[in-house]
């Protein structure tokens, strides 16, 4: 049995995530106490007692996550992945978990990565939204259509596409798919336009920073959103980071690629349990556990 540990993207957020590890751990706390200097603002004072709102802006959300996730992984005794993937943001936390990048270098490209995210998203206001019930080629078709910018963002698990692009884009794109068949089209509630080219300046920014970042042969295969293929190649990490920011998200194919090579048991690290779901959607037969 082949046991692969996921790691959630943006979205998972919580009032409270953390506080349980840092109360209880002493690791946990220092590695809390250590990101709160890097970043220089109290992002646990947040995490622990903050808003909904103050942990919706992207440039505290990714950081928490990424937090969360990588110090659970850090501080489980038996921690020993057959294989990784992260979800989006949550690739970062696969690669720290996996030793491809230290914590500190992981926490400072995620916080790069949040604050660049939120510039572009205020760059060019537009929005994403979760199509139900279509063939994913369908959904492609129908975007490719548009004379608007509007994408496949994420692929989630079958009927489950989300989408990316301007406003408009969007507003076409639902009308569009509804009258396709979809049993829903929804626009979400998000800063942006992640994984579509609307992100192009903030893959200008953080490409900076991964270029002057060390990179590690990490200790397991780490699955890539961008072809959902094993990775241990440092360069090839590398390349592959920079542009999961205007690619989608293969989270479907990531999920049949790593059951393909073995993966019987999954364990998602982190808030939330959306990717629980939807590794069981995609691979009824899986065992699937979650920590936080």
């Amino acid at each position: 049995m082949k046991k692969a540990y996921v790691f959630p993207g943006q979205g998972a957020q919580f009032v409270g995530m953390g506080k349980d590890l840092y109360e209880q751990n002493p690791n946990a706390r220092a590695m809390f106490d250590t990101a709160n200097q890097i970043l220089g603002f109290d992002i646990t004072q947040l995490m622990f007692a903050g808003t909904d709102e103050d942990l919706k802006q992207t440039k505290v959300t990714q950081p928490a996550i990424f937090l969360h996730s990588v110090i659970l992984a850090k501080t489980l005794p038996d921690f020993a992945p057959d294989m990784v993937a992260g979800h989006s943001l949550g690739e970062f936390s696969a690669l720290v978990a996996a030793g491809a990048l230290s914590f500190e270098d992981g926490l400072r490209l995620v916080f790069v990565r949040a604050q660049a995210m939120q510039r572009a998203c205020e760059k060019t206001p537009s929005t994403m939204a979760a199509v139900l019930g279509l063939p994913d080629e369908t959904i492609e078709k129908i975007c490719s259509e548009i004379d608007e910018v509007v994408v496949p963002a994420n692929y989630n698990t079958a009927g489950q596409l989300v989408i990316s692009g301007t406003f408009k884009g969007i507003d076409l794109a639902c009308e569009k798919l509804l009258a396709a068949g979809a049993k829903r089209a929804l626009k979400l509630n998000v800063g942006g336009a992640f994984h579509s080219p609307l992100m192009q300046s903030a893959q200008e920014e953080l490409s900076a920073a991964i270029a002057t970042t060390a990179f590690q042969t990490p200790c397991c295969s780490v699955y890539q959103n961008v072809d959902a293929q094993p990775h241990t190649s440092p360069d090839e990490i590398k390349k592959n980071l920079v542009a999961q920011l205007t690619s989608p998200v293969r989270w479907t194919q990531t999920v049949q690629a790593m059951a393909a090579n073995g993966a019987t048991h999954f364990v998602e690290l982190g808030p939330g349990n959306v990717l629980q779901g939807l590794v069981k959607k995609t691979y009824k037969e899986a065992t699937v556990e979650g920590k936080q």
